[in-house]
């Protein structure tokens, strides 16, 4: 970044404060620095107050708080700052799903859920969970991070393989997004976005369990139980310890074949996922154990002319969490531990036909974030250390001492160790009618062997209007941050590929202008954002040199968008003997990029994104118990792809409709999810057709018992 726009920018932050520290003041604005810290109920996640059922999605308070001393974590976001910020005070547009409008949607992933977001960009290459990419505001799936209950949990090898979440979809409570660079949160992960998946355990022993099977020989089961353990002492009533155990196991048959009649789209996996809690006055932990065991028919994913491509992860994560708001200084500490195994097999079962392509990732990190509260407002700073280790059979530098391949007479002859190091200052003020926050982001990365970056941000929100439960906000900001190269882009140059081990890291700068009101039964969003992207990376094709050319990872120079989000969110409470509308949800998403391209040449990610996607839905209640969600999105992507018969193809828009019909009965919610009901055949990823018409039904129980003091 030009030390002078760091220098404006530093200037601008400063006067901003300073403006701040001084209204606040003759306002009478005092905390002291004694003054109490934030009380977190489950402060191991980052979360906030939910919206309910959304194409759009939108982010919506469902409480009032003014005093975020004595809040628990379900009341307030912390996704969007280092400090905990009550959800409609926060200056940056934030997204959020509950897990009660994610069971509302027809979903059998994360990604099938963030496929109702307007500005998220879902690019499946197999269902069901099989690989997708997300990308958020027209980046690639690199450049948006994923974290899990607030750590990051990103593949630096590829983002291919990022949303292969060690984690049950019984377990997860709620899903944020958080839209446009988050440095200042994620490090050096996130350059268009990032989005945090969050769990939680009940506060009674309780039972889950489901069963569903559907077309192409689908069928999944899952199983999950809290126990809560109270203590009489405790008067608030909450459990000291809590545990958490789920697991499950899906597979399908798939919905393709190959030319020669074998099964190529095929899916199984097993997870299970492990949380515990403690807490105490002043004092909370939380531990985390997952792992994700999955095998599936890659089609031709990779390659256009192979179509009986096939690949198998395995990865386990570990975590531990604290929070400690005893004195003035609140500390949260996290340590984390995530690996991953790949094997890719161009040819399934079949290494004489070409090698299999082995790689293992073990990602280590420590992060500090500490806050204290004052008279000029509250102030935040911290750091982490996240190293990055992989070895492979074809990616990275050779090793001085290959390691052996477990199960296989292979060795691992490559190898790329760096690791992260990143500092943070943030300072926040606020007040009943603005917000404010301004932070400093610095970074080294000892693989590019560069010298300490900095980026810096500032956001700022404040009330128009309020009035009888309806308010409207102005939010501003302005954003920087980076992101290093994935291992596969600087490595990958094998199979018609060519990288470049000495691609610049992605910089970003973002400014973003909008609006949002809520009232009762009405809550709406205006956004308006300009990126500047420098050193863009992408693989990109010359055409015209025809069947041989390479794919290569380059940095493309400047490339400028801008975009508009608009979302509405409608609960008319229409009542009447055969229909109740609850809620019906609107949202759409515009981006263009000035970056201008020769037509000779084919963009693999980066220049692929959707100009145009607009998301619909609606939920209604046909009779008492029985309800009925509807889902329409229509998607418009920029780019090409080149389909097995080497003919260069342009992407053509679509809309799909899904549905779901769920009746509950007792401690039962029965239901039939329907996706793609008009049949219709569309591509997210180059020339892999997406599944047609797709039915599944299930039951979902859970059974519960409060525990006596």
């Amino acid at each position: 970044m030009d030390i002078r726009n760091i220098f404006k920018i530093s200037i601008l932050s400063s006067a901003i404060l300073f403006s701040s520290v001084c209204l606040s003041a003759t306002s009478g604005f005092a905390c002291g620095i004694g003054g109490s810290a934030v009380r977190l109920y489950s402060a191991m996640a980052y979360s906030g107050c939910h919206s309910g059922l959304s194409g759009g999605m939108i982010e919506k308070d469902s409480v009032a708080v003014e005093d975020t001393s004595s809040v628990y974590l379900s009341e307030i976001s912390v996704l969007a700052s280092r400090v905990p910020i009550v959800w409609h005070k926060q200056a940056r547009l934030v997204t959020s799903i509950d897990g009660k409008a994610i069971r509302q949607t027809p979903s059998q992933s994360i990604n099938d859920v963030l496929k109702y977001n307007a500005s998220v960009d879902v690019r499946q290459r197999g269902p069901i969970g099989a690989q997708t990419d997300v990308g958020i505001r027209g980046g690639s799936a690199e450049q948006a991070a994923v974290l899990l209950n607030g750590i990051n949990i990103s593949d630096p090898q590829t983002a291919h393989n990022s949303f292969d979440l060690p984690l049950t979809m019984l377990q997860i409570d709620g899903i944020d997004v958080l839209e446009g660079p988050s440095g200042k949160i994620t490090g050096s992960s996130s350059l268009m976005g990032a989005i945090n998946v969050r769990t939680r355990i009940s506060d009674v022993n309780r039972l889950f369990a489901n069963v569903e099977t559907g077309s192409y020989g689908y069928m999944s089961v899952g199983l999950k139980y809290d126990l809560a353990e109270l203590k009489a002492a405790d008067h608030e009533g909450k459990p000291h310890f809590k545990n958490s155990l789920s697991a499950s196991y899906t597979r399908s048959d798939g919905y393709s074949r190959s030319a020669d009649g074998h099964l190529n789209m095929d899916f199984k996996a097993l997870k299970a996922f492990y949380e515990g809690q403690y807490k105490d006055s002043d004092v909370e932990l939380a531990w985390y154990a997952g792992l994700s065991n999955k095998d599936w028919g890659s089609n031709r994913f990779y390659a256009a002319k192979y179509d009986e491509q096939f690949e198998h992860t395995f990865k386990t994560f570990a975590a531990v969490k604290g929070h400690n708001t005893k004195g003035f200084l609140t500390i949260s500490p996290s340590l984390y531990w995530n690996r991953t195994e790949d094997r890719f097999e161009l040819f399934r079962n079949n290494p004489d036909a070409y090698p299999f392509n082995y790689h293992k990732t073990n990602v280590y990190g420590l992060n500090l974030n500490n806050y204290f509260r004052w008279a000029g407002g509250t102030t935040a700073f911290g750091g982490e250390i996240r190293n990055e280790d992989l070895v492979s059979g074809n990616l990275g530098e050779p090793l001085d001492h290959p390691k052996h391949i477990k199960g296989t007479d292979r060795t691992y002859d490559y190898g790329l160790n760096r690791t992260n190091t990143s500092f943070f200052l943030e300072h926040n003020i606020i007040q009943e009618r603005f917000t404010v926050s301004a932070a400093m982001l610095a970074i080294k990365n000892s693989w590019a062997e560069m010298n300490m970056q900095f980026y810096p941000s500032a956001d700022i929100s404040a009330v128009l209007y309020e009035q009888g439960g309806r308010m409207l906000r102005l939010f501003t900001s302005y954003n920087s941050s980076l992101r290093m190269p994935s291992v596969t882009e600087l490595y990958y140059s094998v199979g018609g590929h060519k990288a470049d081990k000495h691609l610049k890291p992605e910089e970003v700068k973002a400014l973003e202008l909008g609006l949002k009101y809520n009232s009762d039964i009405f809550t709406a969003s205006a956004s308006a954002f300009r990126n500047r992207t420098t050193n863009l990376i992408d693989w990109i094709r010359n055409t015209a040199a025809g069947d041989e050319a390479l794919w290569e990872s380059v940095n493309f120079g400047k490339i400028n968008s801008r975009g508009v989000l608009l979302q509405a969110e409608f609960k008319p409470e229409l009542h009447s003997r055969v229909l109740n509308l609850r809620s019906i949800n609107l949202s759409y998403g515009y981006i263009h990029q000035t970056k201008a391209k020769s037509s000779e040449y084919q963009s693999m990610y980066a220049l692929e994104y959707l100009r145009h996607k607009f998301v619909a839905s609606a939920q209604l209640d046909i009779v008492k118990d029985l309800a009925l969600t509807l889902f329409y999105r229509h998607q418009d992507r920029v780019g090409s792809f080149t389909d097995s018969d080497g003919q260069v193809k342009k992407f053509k828009p679509y809309g799909v409709l899904d549905a779901k019909l769920s009746y509950k009965w007792k401690g039962f919610d029965f239901y039939v999810e329907a996706n793609n009901l008009t049949d219709h055949v569309y591509y997210d990823f180059g020339q892999i057709a997406q599944p047609g018409f797709w039915f599944m039904t299930g039951v979902r129980f859970s059974f519960s018992s409060r525990i006596a003091e």
